[in-house]
């Protein structure tokens, strides 16, 4: 292992987009990067790598490591949402890619940069040039096209009908917004990421497509032995008061409900009666929106492989529904199009540090084209109304439909328009925390 401290190189969007120019100017495969909150630190780039499709089961097959302090380098790609769509169309980039980096630039919380190399290899000279000098940002656009309301309040009334029926007690209904890009998949990640900084962004592209996920939420973590989740459920516009998400019955059942599925999904490979539940209905912060919190964690074996940990818990609780499966098969038949990576999970996973992946939700998958597609939705209980159920999706996704404000993005889907209580808040309200523990 090679770690060279590099100093204050700026931030994680300055610092990627000089390695993005640099990488297109020398024809190199392009970076891959996670910011936010990875591993302990604000970001870790891949400065080049070759990202390619795989078998779904080889996805994040590396035995993962416990150390907090170095990452090094290691598997990084996705791994998409496996059921189809009502419409049998095929995926429109692979099920699952990725590829291997030997280095990485690690942003520590101090906001020092850090080089570090599995193999100790130093850093390569194309790297060092790059990183001499700020890269102005390039302009893009993305045209929006409106969601299909009509279809997403179908789903939901068929989802209360199966509550009413006993075929589920909750599930995740979800719309999607089709467009068309002018410009690069990595500008619209640099601007989303420097203008709503989520906590589990992660960005991964090559010949096939492309990946930008402004995700705020924890799949799972594994550190040797330990494993958690985080599961996000329940959502108000951030002007509202946050106390009011915890005095939601129809929010805190819904997270009750995905806690105990997680508490399932782990206990399906744990060790016997290490499952435990430290963080219950915490109210967070996120792009637009308040969200509830949840932390699951348990032990499993270290020598269990990270595919196994997978067939247990994939795709993530909180965006299928209880029971999982029955949600599952009925998901596909509510929902007409094929979620692809939406909903999947995007991450890395490290021989030194161990694995981290998000669930890739707010994310735009890219097909080869640069035609990109963002989903949204929401977990569906007894206690839902189609109306709010709508509000809710527009909200997760203004931010993302935004995103490029300052780079000429338009939209042509209207903005939500709920009661006072539900409209979007000002950005600097995005910056606020707290944290109602029960």
């Amino acid at each position: 292992m090679r770690i060279d401290r590099l100093g204050d190189l700026g931030g994680a969007p300055e610092v990627l987009r000089a390695i993005g120019d640099a990488t297109n100017r020398l024809d190199l495969p392009p970076p891959a990067a996670l910011t936010g909150d990875w591993f302990g630190a604000l970001a870790v780039i891949a400065p080049s790598v070759s990202v390619r499709p795989v078998d779904t089961a080889d996805a994040f097959a590396v035995r993962p490591g416990a150390d907090r302090t170095t990452v090094g380098g290691g598997w990084i790609g996705y791994l998409s949402y496996p059921d189809p769509g009502a419409d049998g169309r095929p995926p429109r980039i692979p099920d699952a890619a990725g590829g291997w980096t030997d280095c990485v630039l690690r942003l520590d919380r101090d906001r020092q940069w850090w080089y570090e190399s599995l193999s100790g290899a130093p850093m390569p000279a194309w790297l060092s040039e790059a990183l001499t000098g700020p890269v102005s940002p390039r302009p893009y656009r993305i045209d929006w096209d409106a969601a299909d309301r009509r279809a997403h309040r179908s789903g939901v009334l068929a989802c209360l009908e199966a509550i009413r029926a006993g075929e589920v007690y909750q599930a995740c209904v979800c719309t999607r917004f089709a467009g068309t890009i002018t410009g690069e998949p990595l500008d619209f990640f640099l601007d989303g990421v420097a203008r709503t900084a989520p906590a589990r962004a992660a960005f991964v592209a090559g010949p096939w497509g492309a990946v930008a996920s402004l995700s705020p939420e924890l799949f799972l973590r594994r550190r040797g032995e330990v494993v958690t989740s985080s599961p996000i459920k329940g959502t108000l516009p951030l002007d509202a008061p946050p106390s009011s998400l915890r005095a939601s019955v129809k929010d805190v059942a819904e997270n009750i409900m995905i806690v105990d599925l997680v508490r399932n999904d782990l206990g399906r490979v744990a060790v016997t009666g290490s499952v435990a539940v430290p963080e219950l209905l915490v109210v967070r912060p996120a792009p637009g929106v308040w969200h509830l919190v949840s932390t699951v964690s348990a032990l499993v074996p270290v020598e269990l492989p990270t595919s196994v940990l997978l067939d247990a818990a994939f795709p993530p609780a909180s965006v299928t529904g209880t029971p999982k499966l029955r949600a599952r098969q009925l998901i596909s038949q509510w929902e007409q199009a094929r979620r692809g990576v939406y909903c999947g999970t995007v991450g890395l996973a490290s021989p030194v540090a161990g694995c981290e992946l998000n669930v890739a939700i707010r994310t735009v998958e890219f097909d080869p084209a640069g035609n990109p597609v963002l989903g949204s939705g929401g977990g569906i209980t007894a206690d839902s109304d189609a109306d709010a159920e709508w509000d809710e999706c527009l909200h997760k996704a203004a931010p993302i439909l935004e995103a490029g404000a300052g780079s000429a993005a338009r939209t042509n889907c209207p903005p939500p328009q709920p009661a006072a209580s539900r409209r979007a808040s000002s950005p600097g309200a995005q910056h606020r925390v707290v944290e109602l523990t029960p």
